[in-house]
């Protein structure tokens, strides 16, 4: 019998000089490419592309800090630089150098909730567990 096991919330997390600041419930990545064509005069269609820069955004929705006490009064607002930490069966994908570019908050009564953060990432890696 096959086990497979699918991301929670604890392997989903924003940290900090390898400290977990905060669990993401869940997350959609998108990465685009400035890809080029190469055209050639004369030529109808274009010879080949051209790769370009690539840009890495990922939303992350329902945002909790963890429950460390100095941990708890994070502000989301101040936070530059940090990496955003998915862990899946085979491997992690680690999404460096992140600056939000928008975040949705929604306040209860145990503590603010982030609904939607959206994030830009310098780096994406996949790493073997």
């Amino acid at each position: 019998m096959l086990n497979i096991t699918f991301p929670t919330s604890k392997d989903i997390y924003i940290e900090v000089n390898g400290k977990k600041l905060a669990v993401v419930e869940s997350y959609k990545a998108r990465s685009t490419c400035e890809s080029q064509y190469i055209e050639a005069f004369g030529q109808k269609e274009p010879v080949g592309t051209a790769s370009g820069r690539v840009h890495h955004t990922v939303e992350l929705s329902r945002v909790y800090a963890c429950d460390n006490s100095a941990n708890s009064r994070i502000n989301f607002y101040d936070l530059h630089n940090f990496n955003l930490v998915i862990v899946k069966p085979d491997k992690k994908i680690i999404y460096s150098g992140c600056e939000w570019s928008g975040i949705n908050e929604t306040a209860s009564i145990n503590g603010a909730v982030l609904e939607d953060v959206t994030l830009i990432a310098a780096k994406r890696m996949e790493v073997s567990i």
